[in-house]
């Protein structure tokens, strides 16, 4: 089940189909596929007795709960993906903390699957928004002057200055 805003937001479509018996596409606006949440789909097929061994979500944190709490009533093992912010990979920055029933998690270490059904989503949501604003700014910054965003990274890029072979590789190439 793929859902999206709209049809230019249809991610990987082709090579879900080619792996899969079924592909359910939803937009928001009705632009593609049909018109409704991607929850929709899998609420009707639950509806209808069809056995789902496994649920796996992927995608914006809120649609991951609804997924989470449709499926907790009927006894689907579901698994989120919590592809969050992760800092060092290591855990020690916290960033990617997230609470479950068995108490705190780090999606860099102990993830990022997770069974959503012990997944403390309204934390997990306000954790995400920790950084709203900055990333709002970023974003913005990057809008307006790409190339600098770009020359930025580049210039603050210590595996470059110990590396210097890496520097400007595609450049290399051409």
């Amino acid at each position: 089940m793929l859902g999206v805003r709209s049809q230019d937001l249809v991610l990987l479509e082709s090579e879900i189909r080619a792996i899969s018996d079924e592909v359910f596409v939803t937009t928001d606006d009705g632009s593609y596929g049909r018109k409704g949440l991607v929850i929709d789909p899998l609420k009707e097929l639950i509806a209808a007795g069809r056995p789902l061994g496994l649920v796996l979500a992927i995608g914006p944190v809120r649609m991951m709960q609804a997924v989470a709490e449709c499926t907790r009533l009927h006894g689907i093992r579901t698994m989120v993906s919590l592809n969050s912010l992760m800092v060092d990979g290591t855990g020690m920055c916290g960033g990617c903390r997230i609470i479950t029933s068995a108490g705190a998690k780090f999606a860099c270490v102990d993830g990022p699957e997770f069974d959503a059904h012990t997944v403390d989503f309204d934390i997990l949501a306000q954790r995400n928004r920790t950084y709203a604003d900055r990333e709002a700014e970023e974003l913005r910054e990057f809008r307006e002057h790409p190339e600098a965003c770009v020359r930025e990274v580049r210039e603050s890029c210590r595996l470059e200055a110990v590396h210097p072979e890496v520097r400007h590789c595609e450049e290399r190439k051409a």
